[in-house]
């Protein structure tokens, strides 16, 4: 299915410009209080967009940084639960550059998909 179109991204996008462009406008004008509910959700919307466009890459990325940070491969939860424990326990912190790097870049990932223009 991955090849069919309009894809998932493709369909939040497009849902998600037909609210704000159209619905959230005449909303504003009848009912604010849900014209204001709206744009909340389209901005949910949006988030989805780019979770299912730009997340499957970012959680790769994260993985293989994770690999390399703790030396052993297993699925992205169980390292990033790894990790957590490593940093209660302190066998790893702040002076460590790999895990700060690491850190950057996973949030970097997250911001991009949460709120880009927070940069």
């Amino acid at each position: 299915m991955a090849q069919d179109r309009p894809t998932a991204a493709e369909l939040l996008a497009a849902i998600a410009d037909f609210l704000r462009d159209e619905a959230t406008p005449a909303l504003d004008r009848t009912e604010p209080r849900l014209g204001f509910q709206m744009r909340v959700a389209v901005n949910s919307l949006a988030i989805l967009e780019r979770e299912v466009r730009l997340g499957p890459a970012a959680d790769a990325r994260e993985h293989e940084r994770l690999v390399g940070l703790l030396g052993r491969e297993a699925p992205l939860a169980e390292l990033n639960r790894e990790l957590a424990r490593q940093l209660r326990t302190g066998e790893r912190d702040e002076a460590d550059a790999a895990l700060m790097a690491h850190l950057e870049a996973t949030i970097a990932d997250k911001i991009a998909i949460a709120n880009p223009k927070w940069r």
